[in-house]
């Protein structure tokens, strides 16, 4: 069996603020630094997503990079772009927006969307060209 990678990459704008309702301002403030201001601020994000799978024989793909940009596209970008995570984005309510978090919750709003065969191998999310985060699933290096 030959697994292929295959990546796609897209971008969108969001403001956030990181903070936790249960500290004050000064603890949010000393632990978030400038992430932590009240009027919010933003990134550019990078976002870069693997899968992996066989060749199809009939097609010579693992999966059609334009269903993977569609899923992007409809089941994140869609969602985030232009938006404040912290409240205009009901997948992230729960959440602190750290760029952690945001790939372990793009990974779930993407891993089961993808067509059979076609196995999510990694989510990385690019904050700003010098911080980046990548997720690769629940089971990475055997871990739950």
């Amino acid at each position: 069996m030959v697994l292929v990678r295959v990546t796609r990459k897209a971008h969108f704008s969001a403001a956030h603020r990181l903070c936790r309702s249960d500290w004050s301002e000064e603890r949010n403030t000393e632990v978030f630094g400038d992430c932590a201001n009240p009027n919010w601020h933003g990134h550019n994000y990078e976002l870069v997503v693997t899968v992996e799978g066989e060749i199809d024989p009939e097609t010579g793909f693992v999966m059609n990079l334009k269903e993977l940009k569609d899923i992007i596209e409809d089941r994140v970008v869609s969602d985030m772009d232009h938006r404040n995570l912290n409240t205009d984005v009901s997948w992230l309510s729960q959440v602190n927006p750290t760029t952690e978090n945001l790939a372990v919750a793009v990974w779930g709003r993407i891993a089961a969307s993808l067509p059979s065969g076609a196995n999510l191998v990694s989510v990385l999310v690019n904050e700003t060209s010098r911080n980046s985060v990548e997720y690769r699933g629940p089971n990475e290096g055997g871990r739950s």
